[in-house]
C-alpha cells in the first residue's frame, strides 16, 4: 500500500476518518456483494479469499476497522482469523457473515465485545446496518462512515 494511498485516510478527527473494513470469504460472489453493498455507502474494503491472506493484508495494509468475515472456510476459520487479527489489533470489531450461526455457537457459546453475526443470505439493509451498528453503535444517518 503506497503511503499516498494512506494519506488520503488520514483523519481530521475520528467522525470524519473513512472506516477501512476487511472482507474475508472463500466465496467470490460473497466478497464482491459485501464490497458492492458496503463501498457506495462510504467504506473502504479490502477483500481476501482465505484466512491466511486476511492475516498478510492486516500486516501490509492494517490496521482495519471491522473485519466481515465468513466463518467456515477451508485452512482457517473465521473465529481463527478473527483471534489472530484481535492479537495484532485488539480494537477491532467483528461481524461474523455465515450461513452456519448454530455452527459458531456451537464451538464460541459467546460472541465476544466488538463481535457480532448476520446469517446469509445477507440483505443490502441487514449488512449495512450490522456494520454501522457494530462500528457506531447506531444505523442513523448521523453515524456516517466518512
Amino acid at each position: 500500500m503506497s503511503s499516498r494511498r494512506r494519506a488520503r485516510f488520514e483523519p481530521n478527527n475520528d467522525r470524519e476518518r473513512r472506516r477501512r473494513i476487511l472482507v474475508v470469504d472463500d466465496e467470490p460472489p460473497i466478497l464482491e456483494f459485501v464490497q458492492r453493498v458496503l463501498a457506495p455507502a462510504g467504506y473502504d474494503i479490502t477483500t481476501a479469499a482465505s484466512g491466511e491472506r486476511a492475516l498478510e493484508l492486516a500486516t501490509t495494509d492494517g490496521p482495519f476497522d471491522a473485519v466481515v468475515t465468513d466463518l467456515l472456510m477451508p485452512g482457517m476459520n473465521g473465529d481463527e482469523v478473527a483471534r489472530r487479527l484481535r492479537a495484532s489489533f485488539p480494537d477491532l470489531k467483528v461481524l461474523y457473515l455465515t450461513g452456519f450461526s448454530d455452527q459458531l455457537f456451537k464451538d464460541k457459546v459467546t460472541l465476544w465485545h466488538d463481535e457480532a453475526f448476520l446469517d446469509k443470505p445477507a440483505t443490502i439493509k441487514g449488512l449495512t446496518e450490522a456494520v454501522a451498528l457494530l462500528l457506531f453503535g447506531s444505523t442513523s444517518k448521523h453515524s456516517s462512515p466518512r
